[in-house]
């Protein structure tokens, strides 16, 4: 009685064993897994699957560290984009247990981001050990100064915009807004106290400065 009792509790323990892993895993993996028989040979597979042995976790690695050492910084690329797209990398490295430093993930952004940011990296180099540096540190100190560049390009676009005008409906000349125009309709002159101008372009101004001349 005492084995028939033991038997059935490692079926009951065997079934729930495999109705965990049934629930732990994604229906695409799950069509795959139904039809094995054990929670073991469930197991197995999903250690073959996502982890293997050690032969295919080292290819694993060597394969990421290809993939991150090819990995270059984009032009149209934020840099905590290609910041997160390197820690991606470098933690699936982690995740099969292997070691990967952040001091690794530093060197690989300061060698391989665009032009643009040399004149900070200079300035790290010259007030800095960069061999100490953290990874959150060179993230801030490179987004900051992305931020400015930025900046400074949306006040060029701004100033650009500012001179491309259409032609004035009032005066037909380009360069300036309708609202801003010497000669707008509802311009009051304040050497002649007339409509129609600003005392810029007053006739009655020049005419006075010739005669004085």
């Amino acid at each position: 009685m005492v084995q028939i009792k033991n038997h059935k509790d490692r079926k009951i323990k065997k079934s729930k064993a495999k109705a965990c892993l049934f629930t732990a895993v994604s229906s695409s993996i799950f069509t795959r897994i139904i039809s094995l028989k054990s929670a073991k040979a469930i197991w197995d597979y999903l250690n073959v699957e996502y982890e293997g042995g050690e032969q295919i976790k080292g290819m694993q690695v060597l394969n990421l560290i290809r993939h991150f050492e090819l990995q270059r910084m984009k032009e149209s690329e934020s840099i905590k984009d290609y910041i997160d797209r390197l820690l991606s990398i470098a933690n699936r490295v982690r995740m099969l247990g292997s070691e990967f430093t952040d001091s690794r993930i530093d060197e690989k952004i300061l060698v391989t981001v665009p032009v643009r940011f040399e004149a900070t990296i200079t300035t790290l180099e010259n007030t800095k050990e960069l061999s100490k540096i953290t990874l959150v540190e060179l993230l801030n100190t490179l987004q900051a100064q992305e931020q400015r560049r930025i900046m400074r390009k949306d006040g060029i676009a701004e100033g650009n915009s500012e001179g491309n005008y259409p032609p004035c409906k009032h005066c037909g000349k380009k360069g300036h807004p309708p609202y801003k125009c010497w000669e707008r309709p509802d311009a009051r002159c304040s050497k002649c106290n007339q409509l129609g101008h600003e005392a810029v372009i007053c006739k009655s101004k020049n005419q006075q400065q010739e005669a004085e001349a």
